[in-house]
């Protein structure tokens, strides 16, 4: 189902009013008429997401916090499910096991080793730096927190968007149980999760959690499928003053992995319907593709050697796989030294993604090896004093080596190896004061420095690299380019906090953020400056009628600078002779500037001991007010954007410079309005069970996925509903579910990619019409 985006705005735009013109008469009713203690109350939620543990209601910050009973009845079970859940945040799979974040419009795609995300994800306190190594942590949580903005007070690296923080459960000491929950459904996918949790004695704790999952593809080739294992060990222990968490996890990620689909275009005019969900290597799919590129008449001779076994332009086919591990080990010490609590956090991790994919249409094959160091320790004052503070230090090693193989056929061949050394160090610091009786003042500081080093060994060839040879059996010589830089900022956040009443929360803060520049594969002219940004916000929060209605309401303005920006675009290269030549691959270029700004109003009314309603309504305006970028072709490029001819970029025979200039145009990823629904209703029955029904609903308008502006590349305004029954026993702790996702058998795009050479089109779907039966047990 597709609303259009006149209506959407409308009913969203009634959802909102509806929200406020609902607060406005609950605190009408709660001052002028006795409302009774109704006995039932809005869920509060304790988070960290400022370091300390707090009420959600009484942050002063833009965070939203998913619990571990919100994640199993949304039927979320990895990352790119918080998309349904949080409307400001879009995650999109990305090649393998890679994933990307768009966080009210700040975000990248992820493309390879060198990717990084500007938005930092944080697992058991741990930055977790790379963008492949995120999966397989959505099992046996307490809760996930969404931050909104820039965190570059208090986070460690690249929290330019925001920060994710995942949340496992820890072991408890007095209590000895566990949980198995077993799940069937439509493609085959069967998913088991079991935890047990083990006191040892009266002050220590043993906890082991597992997951399992397994289902065919959602496309007609097989991929989109999920194929994986994860294990995670967890040991709590309180000695006096000490109390340490220690947690060590592993993750096996098999299958086919992501998959994409050829989209209807003038480039691909008889290709599948994409509702019908053609994979790319269906021969439905290349014969198509194959058809269209030797119908047009505008590409050259070379181009128009189309065949599966590699020949002008390469096909996809349905070989690609998936054999990626992860695994790591981190601590969580607290020493409470009656004043502050000071807290140490040391962590190791190892990932290790090797796949084959097809997903932009080409060949790319990947084998990486990134190991990560990371020491926090923070200092946090204790007690309910006017000063309350945190100040810390972070340092941060990483050392990657990544093999990347990418081949259009024998039109370019690219094929490159890299050893990366990143290191980050921090000195940081936040307060707040209370100057007057229930009104604070806020002020944060933090200095980042960081040194990034590339060795590069690099080969391109093809006929449109001037080296047609075969691209899987060549003896060209690579080309090998080192280079370092350096990166130091000072970021700062400051604030006001003010207790309107003991419900009512208002703040107001104004943060910076910055993201390290870095290199991309070229051997010159190879590297990219940092991005910047300053959030403005304020807001309020709200418990009204006794605690029966959350109401929450935040407004935004955010200056945003050198936006690094992903795209394929030409490079500058030598050939093994030392000659400059020009070749193509995933280049990183900053976007001048640009200006986003919106409003979002979060509901939640208990209405009676038995229903709920929730709403979560987001306004969201992000434009580039200066963006421009090179293109290389033999014509002018498939763009929205105005072009012109650049005689300064130098270029090979029988191919021209633009320069694209997209000035002007929405930010990619920003819908304009996005809206979260849902309802809950409770039947008792009788003493011993109860029967839930759940409604949820995601709304959200247009948006374009990526910065050519493509028809193809823009997902429409869409709805999609989910429908969930749980039998619960409330004395034996069962369940059982019956779901349904996806009710409209929507088709939702999740990613794109225009392919190079000949620019078709290839976009990512988000899950079909999903449905099935979950049943769980505690003891």
């Amino acid at each position: 189902m597709r609303i259009r985006a006149p209506r959407r705005a409308a009913l969203c735009v009634s959802l909102a009013a509806l929200a406020i013109s609902s607060a406005a008469s609950a605190q009408e009713i709660a001052q002028n008429s006795a409302v009774p203690d109704s006995g039932f109350a809005v869920d509060d939620i304790i988070v960290t997401a400022q370091r300390r543990a707090e009420s959600l209601q009484k942050t002063a910050l833009a965070v939203a916090a998913v619990s571990a009973d919100d994640l199993n009845k949304a039927g979320v079970t990895d990352v790119t499910g918080l998309t349904k859940l949080v409307p400001s945040l879009i995650v999109q799979p990305a090649t393998g096991t890679s994933v990307g974040f768009y966080l009210r419009g700040v975000g990248s795609l992820v493309g390879n080793a060198f990717t990084e995300n500007p938005v930092a994800f944080n697992f058991n306190q741990v930055y977790i730096a790379r963008p492949a190594a995120l999966l397989g942590t959505f099992y046996d949580l307490e809760r996930v927190e969404v931050l909104k903005g820039p965190q570059g007070t208090l986070y460690g690296r690249n929290a330019t968007g925001g920060a994710i923080n995942v949340i496992p459960k820890r072991p408890e000491f007095d209590h000895f149980g566990g949980s198995i929950n077993i799940e069937y459904g439509n493609y085959n996918a069967i998913r088991a999760q079991a935890a047990v949790n083990l006191p040892l004695g009266t002050n220590a704790a043993f906890r082991l959690a597992a997951q399992v999952a397994d289902r065919d593809g959602y496309l007609s080739d097989g991929y989109d499928d999920e194929n994986g294992q994860a294990l995670r060990g967890s040991l709590r222990f309180e000695q006096g003053a000490v109390a340490a968490t220690l947690v060590a996890d592993y993750f096996h990620q098999g299958g086919k992995g992501t998959g994409s689909v050829l989209v209807p275009s003038p480039f691909a005019p008889n290709a599948p319907d994409v509702n019908d969900r053609i994979g790319n290597s269906d021969p439905r799919s290349t014969s198509a593709l194959q058809s269209a590129i030797l119908a047009n008449p505008f590409l050259p001779p070379p181009v128009k050697i189309v065949s599966p076994t590699l020949n002008g332009v390469a096909l996809a086919k349905d070989d690609g796989f998936v054999d990626s591990e992860f695994w790591g080990i981190s601590a969580n010490v607290d020493f409470d030294l009656d004043f502050a609590t000071l807290t140490v956090i040391p962590a190791y991790r190892d990932s290790r993604p090797d796949y084959l994919n097809y997903n932009g249409g080409y060949y790319g094959r990947v084998t990486e090896s990134a190991k990560q160091k990371s020491l926090e320790v923070r200092l946090s004052s204790n007690g309910d004093g006017p000063l309350k503070y945190v100040i810390g230090g972070y340092y941060f090693d990483e050392d990657q080596n990544t093999f990347n193989h990418f081949v259009q056929g024998q039109v370019l061949s690219t094929k490159f190896t890299v050893d990366l050394s990143n290191k980050s160090k921090a000195l940081f610091g936040q307060a707040t004061y209370e100057v007057l009786p229930n009104f604070r003042l806020l002020a944060g500081v933090r200095y980042s420095h960081e040194r990034k080093v590339a060795d590069i060994a690099l080969t391109q060839t093809g006929i449109f690299a001037g080296q047609p040879v075969d691209p899987f059996n060549n003896t060209v010589t690579p080309v090998n380019v080192a280079g370092a830089k350096n990166f130091e900022k000072v970021t700062w956040k400051g604030g006001i906090e003010w207790d309107a009443g003991s419900d009512n929360l208002l703040y107001a803060n104004v943060a910076t953020g910055f993201k390290s520049g870095g290199f991309f594969v070229a051997t010159l002219d190879n590297s990219f400056a940092p991005e910047n940004i300053t959030a403005y916000m304020i807001g309020s929060k709200n418990m009204l009628l006794n605690n029966r209605l959350k109401l929450n309401v935040e407004g935004f303005y955010w200056d945003y600078k050198d936006q690094q920006i992903n795209y394929i675009g030409p490079t500058r290269n030598l050939d093994a002779m030392g000659n400059p030549i020009v070749g193509s691959g995933l280049v990183t270029t900053n976007a001048g500037k640009s200006r986003i700004y919106g409003a979002e109003v979060e509901m939640s009314f208990r209405f009676t001991q038995s229903d709920t309603f929730m709403a979560n309504v987001q306004y969201l305006n992000g434009k580039y007010t200066d963006f421009s970028f090179t293109a290389l072709g033999a014509s002018a490029p498939r763009t929205a954007c105005a072009t012109s001819v650049d005689p300064t970029f130098p270029r090979p025979p029988g191919q021209t410079a633009f320069v694209v200039d997209c000035s002007g145009k929405s930010q990619i990823n920003t819908p304009k309005w996005s809206a979260n629904l849902g309802y809950e209703h409770v039947f008792p029955l009788g003493d011993t069970m109860d029967l839930t029904f759940g409604a949820r609903t995601k709304i959200e308008s247009s948006r374009f996925l990526a910065i050519d502006y493509l028809p193809e590349e823009k997902q429409d305004s869409y709805m999609t509903s989910d429908l969930y029954l749980t039998l619960r026993g409330t004395r034996s702790k069962w369940s059982i579910t019956g779901f349904v996702n996806n009710v409209e058998n929507e088709t939702v795009y999740a990613g794109t990619s225009l392919r190079p050479v000949y620019p078709a089109v290839f976009n990512i779907l988000r899950p079909p019409r999903t449905y099935g039966v979950r049943a769980g047990f505690e003891f």
